[in-house]
């Protein structure tokens, strides 16, 4: 099982956890990671995007010119996509961007995810995290003792507005719970802070 430090607020060590191996010490599977990368940051896509097609433009009703005779292309309306204020060929739809993943693998992707994070020397265990009141440089205080990277994770057990209103305002600070954690936000900081509890809960989720 792999030891880490459990640190308290002020950036000393008060004890040592250990975790669970089948969670954060596997081998990691790069491509289930990639997998559920991509998966998710297309389901961000709203998808909304549209163009007109020349049925769906205003006009163009009237034949512009004869059939033949003019010596011109023949022509049967002023909306065809060729035109100007024509209509677009081939243009964007309404449409949804995301698909499904296979559970097996997106709980494959997030313990890889945990787990190259342990590997790296990237994870920090916070023995509590509780503010009085909403104070943005307590945050900040905590994070700089922790020597955290510029992208940093917090990852709560439970909701808590007093930590995540503290935190919303710094710039590459993200606080999640364990129910909405996902890899995306993992590897995409450089340090992941999880409080004591919030690991409990992971392995529990994740066993």
């Amino acid at each position: 099982m792999p030891t880490v430090s459990v640190f308290d607020v002020s950036g000393k060590k008060v004890s040592d956890i250990e975790l669970a191996d089948s969670i954060f010490a596997i081998e990691p599977n790069m491509y289930a990671m990639h997998l559920v990368v991509v998966n998710y940051l297309a389901n961000q896509r709203q998808g909304t995007q549209s163009t007109r097609t020349r049925s769906e433009v205003s006009g163009g009703g009237k034949k512009p010119w004869r059939q033949k005779g003019s010596g011109r292309a023949r022509q049967g309306s002023t909306r065809a996509p060729q035109w100007y204020h024509g209509g677009i060929a081939h243009g964007p739809k309404p449409r949804t961007y995301g698909g499904d993943i296979n559970k097996k693998v997106r709980r494959l992707a997030m313990k890889s995810a945990l787990s190259s994070k342990v590997a790296g020397e990237e994870l920090v265990v916070l023995d509590s995290f509780k503010l009085e009141a909403i104070k943005t440089k307590e945050v900040v205080k905590v994070l700089s003792a922790l020597n955290t990277g510029k992208k940093t994770l917090i990852v709560l057990p439970e909701k808590d507005d007093v930590v995540y209103r503290s935190a919303r305002n710094i710039a590459g600070v993200k606080v999640s719970l364990v129910n909405t954690l996902n890899v995306y936000d993992i590897l995409n900081c450089d340090t992941i802070v999880v409080l004591k509890d919030a690991v409990a809960k992971i392995e529990e989720v994740y066993a």
